[in-house]
């Protein structure tokens, strides 16, 4: 790991001693005169380790390790004194720091103890990593997702996957209609069936009702013998219609009737076939507009749409972007023989901020060409293409009620780090009792024993 390091001390000769020794060693080294211009370096840049003397204008490294545990958990911190203390070095491993210096410095025992801190970093991030993927909730057919729109999907999965019940899915492209249908059909009794998935608008319309129904030899040109179509080929299992609002008018009659009776001639037969299928549809369009429209039958509308699911975009889901980041990490490392093990701080950042019109499938795209150019075994902004940005400043949803838990959530994380997990205190900043910060922070998923110091 090329490491990247800040050191901050008024003393010059020091500063600039130690970016020497270091640069030497390989890694990248910065230096700042005082804490207010630490801090600044801080929330602009990257660092892994931050190396800080405790006496500092502006500054001091104390508040400048507090300041900084907010803005960038993941960098370890060393402090450094010539006032050796006990006291002072208990004080700043409680506020967060990984290690302690008296100077002078002994330049051989602090690139020790940087080596050592980085094969820590490196193993608490995969640590992390593996915790995260191991606790994403992956049961519905690789559908991931911990955020409330999430749950209420998974809800109605397990509701309606039981019977054979028609669904709609409606959602937006790269939200994913047919992994929602995979996860009904694999919880469903049909499950040792076929499912059979149709992309109703990447087939040509003289060809859609010969690949739905079939035909027979003779019934058109080039019908050189008799075909079966997809609605008898997935008999006993399930029959996905995805981009159902292609579909063309006269069609939607024939489908509306295979539907009701179980049954259907194939092209130019005279015979009903039967068939037992499980119909899920799909679409990206307003159906109801395009009833308006003459586009769409209403009857067909209303025989299709028993259960409704509406799938979330990725904007409205903000908070699973983590999840999905370290699942397809997790996959392209496994497909390049990669060892990447995550993202840093500003990149997570970035990935939050960013306005994802493509959805899940534009992250994927993202985080696969991330891998291809990363140089370390963390992803960092510059493995990003150019086209993501966004406001890095906020990341609450648009929902006021959603909006507010986050706060919520945000605000009283930083006041437990602030009192240093005393929860006594906490409820008295909040001016909440403790009984009702014990009560918030279960209902928040905030841990009520951990030290949240260290913590994203």
């Amino acid at each position: 790991m090329n490491a990247k390091i800040l050191i901050a001390d008024d003393e010059k000769t020091i500063r600039e001693s130690l970016k020497v020794i270091l640069e030497d060693e390989g890694y990248k080294a910065n230096v700042a005169g005082d804490g207010a211009l630490a801090l600044e370096e801080i929330k602009n840049n990257n660092y892994d380790i931050v190396i800080s003397d405790i006496k500092m204008p502006n500054i001091d490294g104390m508040e400048l390790l507090e300041k900084a545990s907010e803005i960038s958990p993941n960098t370890f911190f060393i402090i450094m004194t010539a006032y050796a203390s006990v006291q002072t070095a208990i004080e700043a491993l409680r506020k967060g720091a990984y290690d302690y210096l008296i100077k002078p410095v002994e330049f051989e025992d602090l690139l020790i103890r940087i080596k050592r801190l980085i094969e820590y970093k490196n193993l608490a991030a995969e640590n992390k990593a593996l915790r995260q993927r191991i606790s994403s909730p992956t049961n519905f057919q690789n559908l991931i997702g911990k955020s409330e729109p999430m749950k209420r999907v998974y809800n109605l999965i397990q509701q309606v996957s039981p019977t054979n019940s028609t669904v709609l899915i409606f959602g937006k492209s790269g939200t994913g209609k047919e992994l929602v249908a995979k996860a009904i059909h694999y919880h469903s009794l049909r499950k040792d069936k076929v499912f059979l998935p149709v992309n109703c608008g990447a087939i040509s319309e003289t060809l859609i009702e010969s690949e739905l129904f079939g035909h027979k030899k003779g019934s058109f040109t080039g019908a050189t013998e008799d075909k079966q179509g997809l609605f008898k080929v997935a008999d006993g299992g399930t029959l996905f219609l995805d981009e159902i609002g292609d579909l063309p008018l006269n069609l939607q009659v024939k489908l509306l009737r295979a539907i009701e009776d179980r049954q259907f001639l194939p092209v130019g037969g005279t015979k009903p076939i039967k068939t037992n299928i499980r119909l899920i549809a799909a679409t990206n369009q307003n159906l109801q507009e395009k009833m308006k429209a003459g586009e769409f039958r209403e009857d067909l509308y209303y025989r299709l749409n028993v259960v409704e699911i509406n799938l979330p975009s990725l904007n409205e889901r903000k908070e699973d972007i983590p999840l999905l980041v370290n699942h397809f990490i997790e996959k392209f490392c496994n497909e390049m023989g990669r060892k990447v093990i995550g993202v840093d701080n500003d990149t997570m950042r970035l990935l939050m901020a960013h306005d994802w019109h493509g959805g899940v499938r534009e992250l994927e795209n993202v985080i696969e060409r991330a891998l291809i150019f990363a140089e370390n075994n963390v992803i960092s902004t510059k493995d990003l293409s150019e086209n993501i940005s966004g406001d890095t400043t906020s990341f609450y949803p648009d929902s006021l009620k959603e909006a507010v838990k986050q706060f919520e959530k945000d605000h009283i994380i930083k006041t437990i780090k602030k009192y240093e997990s005393n929860k006594e205190e906490v409820a008295q900043a909040l001016q909440i009792g403790l009984s009702s910060l014990y009560r918030k922070m279960e209902e928040l998923n905030i841990p009520t024993k951990a030290n949240l110091k260290s913590e994203d």
